[in-house]
């Protein structure tokens, strides 16, 4: 398979289109250097450990995004076991504004017939990195823009769903079940689906602290497996701060 991300792809994109982030945390620290100077010894001391702390804070930050991003194999897809995909096979990809994998699983899979599907709601989804990422990327060719209540998904049966980092932007528990039964009743019998995301967990706190928050638990995760009908066949951690889950409806092992 070819190669299609591009060094430091990964970490370029958060700084780029998270700028008002660090722009804010550099004014602040700037803010906090000048201040240790200005103030008595006790608040100088405090001010200290504050800039101290939001330095390596953000640095871990950036640090395990660059891992994650671009030194592991997440966007290889090398650690997908036999999905059983084919010649013939129909798939489809769902993102939620940013499309990174489109390109990557049709590379990987050049044979199938893949549909892309894109579930971004402006008047939902309003963080401003998503904005700037959707300028700076055009859509895959023929992506379809749905929304997560009513995909069109009418007498299509496929052998394989991917959603990679786009499923924890639905935040309403019963919204998120609804889009799973969706999903269940679009695969083909002894279909995949197949979800790549953050947790809301130790690793995932101690890489982004309260950014965590964005992220859904594992017990959120299997609570809507569980209400849509989906079980899980394998469980993967590709890296600590990544865990992805292949599931099916009758438990097939991958």
């Amino acid at each position: 398979m070819a190669t299609l991300r591009k060094p430091f792809q990964g970490i370029t994109n958060i700084i780029r289109f998270n700028w008002h982030f660090y722009f804010a945390a550099a004014t602040l620290m700037i803010f906090l250097f000048w201040a240790q100077y200005k103030l008595p010894a006790p608040f100088n001391a405090l001010i200290k450990i504050v800039l101290i702390g939001t330095f390596f804070i953000i640095l871990i930050s950036l640090l395990i995004s660059y891992y994650v991003y671009d030194m592991s194999n997440l966007y290889s897809f090398n650690w997908l076991p036999d999905l059983g995909i084919h010649n013939n096979s129909k798939i489809i990809n769902i993102h939620a504004g940013f499309d990174e994998s489109s390109e990557i699983l049709k590379d990987l899979y050049p044979n199938a017939s893949m549909v892309v599907f894109d579930f971004y709601d402006p008047e939902k989804h309003t963080e401003p990195s998503i904005k700037r990422a959707r300028k700076a990327y055009p859509s895959y060719p023929g992506t379809k823009s749905v929304s997560t209540t009513s995909l069109p998904l009418n007498n299509i049966k496929v052998d394989c769903i991917f959603l990679t980092l786009a499923a924890h932007e639905i935040r309403d528990d019963a919204e998120r079940t609804i889009f799973f039964t969706d999903l269940k009743q679009a695969l083909k019998p002894g279909g995949k689906l197949v979800i790549t995301e953050h947790l809301r967990d130790l690793p995932n706190f101690l890489a982004y602290t309260i950014g965590f928050f964005h992220f859904h638990s594992k017990k959120t995760w299997l609570n809507t497996f569980r209400k849509s009908g989906f079980v899980i066949s394998r469980e993967l951690k590709i890296t600590p701060f990544i865990t992805s889950f292949i599931l099916s409806e009758n438990g097939d092992t991958a």
